[in-house]
């Protein structure tokens, strides 16, 4: 088209291929999903990571920092009180302290998974006085919410500098 530029590309990734059995599918995915988002907020320029381009508030920086609250929460039985607030990083963190942050969670949750032969058993978690979702049911969860999240962070990093693709 005459008249148009290109904006910078980072090139697509495919969806995993992975094994047959149903934990390793789920894994895979959550893995895709993982890296595809991370890989979304590293690299972002400094005020756009931050910047609200939405109404809500949403930014790419506070998206990350919230999927790590996620992670950790599912995964690793921390409580959360305000779930509005995990979607706000403080004003001292850097995108590589938010990135490095929820790599340590997604390290430590894929510990825990290590561990869990069947789908179906409850997660071995912490959390005193609340039934633990079964691994099955938490792996579908943070592969929806981290896909969700995903989709956000896509149109957030084009809008901050043009950048596309997984």
């Amino acid at each position: 088209m005459a008249g148009t530029s290109r904006r910078p590309r980072r090139g697509d990734t495919p969806p995993p291929r992975t094994a047959n059995n149903e934990t390793e599918v789920l894994r895979g995915f959550l893995d895709y999903l993982r890296t595809s988002i991370a890989a979304k907020v590293e690299g972002a320029p400094e005020p756009q990571v931050r910047t609200a381009a939405v109404p809500s508030g949403t930014n790419l920086l506070g998206l990350l920092n919230h999927l790590t609250f996620v992670e950790r929460s599912l995964f690793l039985g921390d409580d959360v009180a305000d779930w509005q607030a995990t979607f706000r990083a403080a004003p001292t963190d850097g995108v590589a302290d938010v990135v490095a942050r929820y790599r340590a969670a997604v390290e430590r949750a894929d510990e825990v998974l290590d561990g869990c032969a069947d789908p179906g058993a409850p997660l071995p978690r912490p959390r005193p006085g609340r039934t633990a979702p079964s691994v099955r049911w938490a792996l579908t969860h943070m592969i929806e919410e981290t896909g969700r999240h995903a989709g956000h962070a896509d149109i957030l990093r084009e809008l901050a500098d043009g950048s596309t693709g997984r």
